[in-house]
């Protein structure tokens, strides 16, 4: 057989054995899962799909999951998470607050509206100024305290969460392109933590 051939046939086989030592972790992973990731990821489900129906009960909902979420992502030193999960929680009582208010003749206020391009540069700058705050913090955070902090990836995940949440408080259809952000690049983040229900969560919302 050709030597090429010989490294492909190779690199096929470690590839394989690669992706069953993946396999396993998760599987691993998942019989260790605790009942409060059930209920966080259960609730999240739960508010994903009350959103989509422009239900305030996303915020009550929310309220449990963030709650949960924010000892998980401690639990996991995964701080930029964390200040995410705590900023949900204020950004929740503020949503619930405006997504309630009606006028004299007892309709909604605020209503689903798409952004235009100079809202898209203050979400941009918005996402920016956030993502370079965590990103300095949590450098400092993994040299002086904590080694297991993963700044660079924590911080775009926390940033695209904070300006996702802050969009759809304000009913923005683009919410949704950063949500999207976000589970995206939180999947490896829960995944090296060992945290393997939140990520099929990811996977599905």
């Amino acid at each position: 057989m050709p030597a090429s051939d010989v490294r492909q046939v190779t690199d096929f086989a470690l590839g394989l054995q690669r992706m069953q030592t993946v396999l396993q972790q998760f599987i691993e992973g998942m019989k260790q899962t605790t009942l409060l990731e059930y209920i966080a990821v259960f609730t999240g489900i739960i508010s994903v799909c009350v959103s989509k129906k422009e239900n305030i009960l996303v915020y009550p909902v929310g309220l449990i999951n963030t709650g949960i979420y924010t000892y998980l992502s401690l639990s996991g030193e995964l701080y930029g998470e964390a200040s995410v999960n705590v900023y949900y929680t204020i950004m929740s009582v503020w949503g619930w607050i405006i997504w309630a208010r009606k006028n004299d003749q007892q309709q909604h206020v605020l209503h689903i509206t798409f952004s235009t391009g100079k809202q898209w540069i203050g979400e941009i700058a918005f996402f920016a100024a956030f993502y370079v705050a965590i990103y300095f913090s949590l450098t400092y955070l993994k040299q002086e305290f904590s080694a297991n902090t993963i700044p660079a990836a924590d911080a775009f995940a926390s940033a695209t969460a904070f300006t996702g949440m802050w969009l759809m408080a304000r009913k923005k259809v683009e919410s949704w392109y950063w949500w999207i952000a976000t589970n995206v690049s939180s999947i490896p983040l829960y995944f090296v933590k060992g945290m393997y229900l939140p990520v099929c969560c990811f996977l599905c919302c």
